[in-house]
């Protein structure tokens, strides 16, 4: 299990039986270099804990704990912990700044405890086995390296992935995540898993919709604090920077804070529908940076490394760039910093507002618009285009008010679904995969930023072994975020309004674009034969009727429709099944012999 995820932490690993419980980890040394291994224990060796990730507290915590008369080693963050739970029991979690997944064994209670960060930065997934045995992991990856691992598909989980390009939970009916803010405590036979940080209460505090500018200044120091408090390190740093108003905040901040130029790294494609790289420049260039550009085309090996990388199925292409990205900026830094959660936080996303919008057109208008839209060929082929968006607005307006949320973020709809699924029984409404909350902020902090965004970026940087801190997830930023006046929690007002003097003209007026990849032309040309081959060339698993695959091909093939997205997540969902499910009972066979 520990040399599978040797990646995650080439620095040093160990692994320690204490009776009843075996603690292994992987070190990616960042801060403490020298005194900094774990296993960490408190003085007598009763309570022992691994940990993966940052508290960016640790000084502060170190010093009430040892005015308490605990006796910390190190200097580091990892040794603190025994202590803060022998100080605080349970509920030592909610004294953590930082990103962190921890597993503590309690010997005197026989209590294994298994926590994850507030919103779910870092990955922590647990698994029973036939014989009682409870594993858990960083990564599922490794509970795979475990023969007795049941390796039985969750098709309500597949079903949701085709939805929302992730699974909420797992792709293996056996294996289970860890929610966000939460923790699984292992004791007297039984895990109950409870909640200690939650976004809802955030958003229920709801700012006064008094004076605008107190908010405003708020937010600037808040997350100029968070970018500060991310600079703590033994190694070199540096940030991904995009060009999007997110992280060009954060490298701004981070040149104000520094001594020395900041590194940049950016990513970009040929085709500048997608490119973003002059944006990024405008930034580097007003600060200074030390900036390095990669251009990435399409090459079907490296569909088969982002395959590799994540273990459980995930249909969010920008995992290829980022991938390309975090590997990159590996050969210069160790740690680097990045804009997500902007969007979540700050409400940046434009289908927020379509959202909002579509309340407001009468359903039948909405119909009438959608069916004549929907003949247009142009308006199903570019996902960029105004056509297209029109359509796609027109389509959300005409559905009950109850779905459209759900519609906006979909990829195969659920009438798509019926259709592809051997037994359409298996599609459900993609609305029961997400949370309810009124302010669909907080319905993305709960299923899009910990589904899909967080470990996008945990996953393709680990792989790399290079570590990533989100300023804009900073608890104090988020709580401050969803706490806005409705006038700044839109379009990322406040942001724009706090940093306006920070950044360049083109950069700071900039609409939301995303991490786009031009999916549409690579699987009519470059990524064809690959996918042609994986998708019709394969066995034949039972799962979806191969007629409908085919004319999912040829109708993007034709240009009749722009099938791109839904054609990687198939991709990358039969690719996964050949990696991890097929080669995983294959050594399960082979074990038993």
């Amino acid at each position: 299990m520990n040399a599978a995820i040797v990646h995650r932490g080439p620095d040093h690993g160990a692994v320690e039986p204490l009776g009843r419980c075996v603690l292994g980890y992987r070190r990616l040394s960042v801060v403490d270099l020298v005194t900094g291994d774990q296993p960490v224990a408190d003085e007598r060796g009763e309570v022992v804990a691994v940990f993966n990730g940052e508290i960016y507290n640790f000084r502060e915590l170190r010093r009430e704990l040892a005015a308490a008369g605990h006796e910390i080693r190190g200097t580091g963050d990892s040794p603190l912990i025994p202590h803060a739970y022998e100080q605080w029991g349970l509920d030592f979690a909610r004294r953590l700044e930082g990103m962190f997944a921890i597993a503590l064994w309690d010997r005197a209670r026989e209590r294994l405890v298994l926590v994850r960060d507030r919103l779910g930065k870092k990955p922590l997934v647990y698994a029973h086995l036939p014989d009682g045995t409870l594993a858990f992991a960083s990564e599922t990856k490794a509970l795979l390296a475990l023969p007795a691992l049941p390796r039985e598909l969750d098709l309500e989980q597949l079903d949701a992935y085709l939805a929302l390009q992730y699974v909420p939970r797992s792709g293996f009916r056996a294996v289970r995540k860890v929610p966000p803010g939460s923790m699984a405590v292992a004791e007297h036979g039984r895990v109950r898993v409870e909640r200690w940080w939650s976004p809802a209460e955030a958003a229920s505090a709801a700012g006064d919709p008094g004076p605008l500018e107190p908010w405003v200044e708020r937010v600037r120091e808040e997350v100029t604090a968070a970018v500060r408090r991310r600079l703590v390190a033994d190694v070199p740093l540096g940030a991904l920077l995009s060009g999007g108003i997110d992280s060009s905040v954060v490298v701004a901040a981070m040149a104000q804070a520094s001594a020395e130029p900041v590194r940049t790294f950016t990513v970009g494609f040929p085709d500048e529908r997608y490119d973003e790289r002059r944006y990024a420049r405008a930034v580097a260039e007003r600060y200074g940076t030390r900036h390095e550009e990669l251009e990435l085309d399409p090459d079907p090996d490296l569909v088969g490394r982002v395959a590799e990388a994540f273990d459980e199925p995930f249909g969010d292409e920008a995992a290829l760039p980022t991938l390309l990205l975090c590997e990159a900026t590996r050969a210069h830094v160790k740690v680097a910093l990045v804009g997500d959660g902007g969007d979540e936080v700050f409400g940046g996303y434009e289908r927020y507002r379509a959202h909002a919008l579509a309340s407001r057109v009468p359903r039948l208008a909405a119909v009438a618009g959608a069916r004549a839209l929907g003949a247009l060929p142009r308006a199903r082929r570019e996902p960029r285009s105004t056509l297209f968006r029109v359509r796609r607005f027109a389509e959300v307006a005409a559905a009950p008010a109850g779905e459209r949320y759900a519609r906006l973020v979909e990829v195969f709809p659920e009438p798509m679904r019926r259709r592809l699924w051997s037994d359409e029984a298996h599609a459900r409404p993609t609305g029961g995969y997400l949370p309810h909350a009124a302010d669909l902020r907080v319905v993305d902090v709960e299923s899009y930023l910990p589904g899909d965004l967080l470990p996008k970026a945990d996953i393709a940087s680990m792989a790399a072994s290079l570590e990533l801190r989100s300023p804009l997830l900073d608890r104090r930023v988020v709580e401050l975020g969803l706490a806005l006046p409705p006038e700044l929690a839109s379009g990322k007002a406040v942001l724009r309004r706090a940093f306006a003097a920070d950044l360049p003209p083109q950069v700071a007026g900039r609409g939301k674009a995303g991490f786009g990849v031009p999916l549409e032309r690579w699987f009519r040309e470059e990524l064809r034969p690959l996918a042609e081959d994986v998708l019709l060339g394969g066995p034949d698993r039972g799962l979806f009727r191969r007629a409908e695959v085919e004319r999912l091909l040829r109708e993007h093939r034709g240009r009749r429709a722009d099938h791109g997205h839904r054609l990687w997540c198939l991709l990358v969902l039969e690719l996964w099944q050949r990696r991890y499910v097929d080669a995983g009972r294959a050594a399960r066979r082979l074990a038993a012999v």
